[in-house]
């Protein structure tokens, strides 16, 4: 008879440990672990996962397209209840979403939209229209602060990659507040390079873009300088500023340039408190975990997840119910009560 109580009680125990674990097992397809903001986001989705109850497959292809799609496949067979998918080329998905769609597997793409397929069921991002605007609102204002008595100022537009959807956003932001003034005569694109087709940066690439910034520099500011770089991203950010100070920006009376970023990653702010990135736009990765797990929460328990767009993602095959999170410029003014304030770093990881 005791006997049986304890067989009885460790098969209830079983069955309780099972429950507490038994919520579902989510797949998260990461473009890479070259970005430190893309590590960041994978380990807060695990964390929260987690602490919602829910069982991870967290895989990064390293920007490689043909590995991610194989990790996708592998995450299908082996019977994920949802996929978590930031993209490497957000139009190259189609046939492994079916092959979803067809096991029954739910579908959130992360920050980065999927395009041209139906089986795209959320979109959790940032106001990534507003990203843009908020990066070129801060290259203007550098370039009135640093260059007060300059007009028109000489700036150059660097875009992300032409195949990640948001760079396009990103670039159109920025473009609704620097067009009219150049329009105005007010700035000045002294290369003519404008428009994603020419500005883009595949893979979104540090090294490109340095080796775009010295042949733009060797062709068109040999006998006049550079007062801005819109740039949306810190790692493209980096290789600009490399290419600035090979050349004797930031020394002696050569002022560096206004240089934006985006995602506020380490050596970017670190940059920024020695007096040469100028800004940034903070993504909170735990806001947008927090969002997904919520999205997947409320698909799995059958509920609606929270949305609060659903006009502006149109993926070429419908409009995909979005949640768009706030982004935060950030420069030497706020840094300290953005980044160490909210507990996202450490003020040691940035001293």
């Amino acid at each position: 008879m005791k006997l049986a109580r304890m067989i009885a009680s460790a098969a209830l125990a079983a069955l309780i440990s099972s429950a507490a674990i038994a919520e579902g097992t989510v797949g998260i397809a990461m473009p890479t672990k070259s970005s430190a903001r893309w590590i960041s986001d994978g380990n807060s989705m695990v964390e929260q996962f987690k602490a919602a109850g829910y069982e991870t497959d967290l895989q990064y292809a390293e920007d490689d397209i043909p590995n991610q799609l194989a990790q996708i496949e592998n995450m299908i067979t082996k019977g994920v209840d949802v996929l978590v998918i930031a993209a490497i080329d957000g139009t190259t998905l189609s046939n492994a979403l079916e092959n979803a769609s067809a096991a029954g597997i739910k579908v959130i793409a992360y920050d980065r939209l999927i395009r041209d397929s139906g089986n795209v069921d959320y979109y959790a991002t940032f106001d990534n229209f507003k990203v843009g605007v908020q990066q070129a609102n801060s290259l203007v204002a550098g370039l009135k602060d640093r260059f007060p008595d300059v007009k028109p100022w000489n700036v150059e537009l660097f875009g992300g990659s032409p195949d990640d959807n948001n760079a396009f956003f990103f670039y159109n932001g920025a473009m609704s507040v620097l067009q009219p003034l150049i329009d105005a005569g007010d700035i000045a694109i002294v290369s003519g390079q404008m428009g994603m087709d020419k500005v883009g940066t595949l893979r979104w690439d540090g090294a490109v873009a340095q080796a775009r910034m010295e042949n733009l520099l060797s062709a068109n500011y040999t006998d006049k300088p550079l007062h801005g770089a819109l740039s949306p991203y810190d790692g493209l950010s980096i290789g600009i500023l490399s290419a600035l100070k090979g050349v004797g920006y930031g020394s002696g009376d050569m002022k560096m340039p206004i240089v934006t970023g985006q995602d506020a990653e380490v050596p970017s702010v670190k940059s920024m408190l020695a007096g040469e990135q100028y800004s940034t736009v903070f993504k909170d990765t735990r806001e947008l975990a927090r969002v997904t797990v919520g999205m997947v929460d409320a698909m799995l328990k059958g509920g609606e997840p929270e949305i609060n767009d659903t006009s502006t993602y149109d993926n070429g095959v419908k409009v995909v119910p979005s949640y768009l999170l706030e982004p935060v410029s950030v420069d030497t003014s706020n840094w300290e009560k953005t980044l160490i304030g909210s507990g996202y770093y450490t003020a040691d990881q940035i001293k």
